[in-house]
């Protein structure tokens, strides 16, 4: 097999990254491609906030902020770009807060595979201080929205000492439904 299997297998997080970076048009492309995500009633209840440059010296000194720090977290200058991943959530009846947010995860993981797949460095990082106040107004959060994290992106090093992923032994985490005459009560 070929193709998304492959890509899939081959994904990694890289925690360091170089100082290139995707291009504000390339991403554009890959997310319009991430946007496809299965997404009930088509609510497409998220968004992405791409930050570079002095972007992430502001949301240095918000996580500083969050974490009590007179000073500004060096955290974000980890990679030249990063890409904020917020869901957006949307009135429904027939769609859960918490779907929602699945669809914004979706769209998260599939452009972090998009990204790795044309050549970028990727990691999702997270923390408490993705729900602080701070950190949600440096990055302009309406009421009905809430930080996920955000991608990490920049150049692949060369690989040295980097290893592969161990694979999933999917029978730990595959079952059938349980039959009645199995249920015990």
């Amino acid at each position: 097999m070929t193709g998304a299997l492959d890509a899939v297998r081959a994904r990694r997080s890289w925690s360091k990254v170089t100082d290139e970076a995707p291009t504000h048009a390339e991403l554009l492309t890959l997310v319009s491609a991430a946007g496809r995500v299965a997404d009930h009633s088509s609510l497409r209840p998220w968004r992405l906030i791409e930050l570079r440059g002095s972007d992430r010296d502001v949301l240095g000194r918000a996580i500083g902020k969050a974490e009590g720090d007179k000073g500004a977290s060096s955290k974000p200058l980890r990679a030249p770009l990063l890409i904020a991943v917020v869901a957006s959530y949307r009135k429904s009846d027939k769609v859960p807060r918490w779907e929602q947010e699945a669809v914004a995860s979706g769209v998260a993981h599939v452009l972090s595979l998009l990204l790795d797949e044309a050549g970028w460095g990727v990691i999702w990082r997270t923390g408490g201080y993705t729900r602080a106040k701070a950190v949600a107004k440096a990055h302009g959060l309406a009421k009905n929205e809430e930080l996920l994290g955000w991608l990490y992106v920049g150049g692949k090093p060369p690989r040295s000492r980097l290893g592969r992923r161990k694979g999933v032994e999917a029978r730990k985490h595959v079952s059938r439904m349980p039959s009645p005459t199995s249920k015990k009560g």
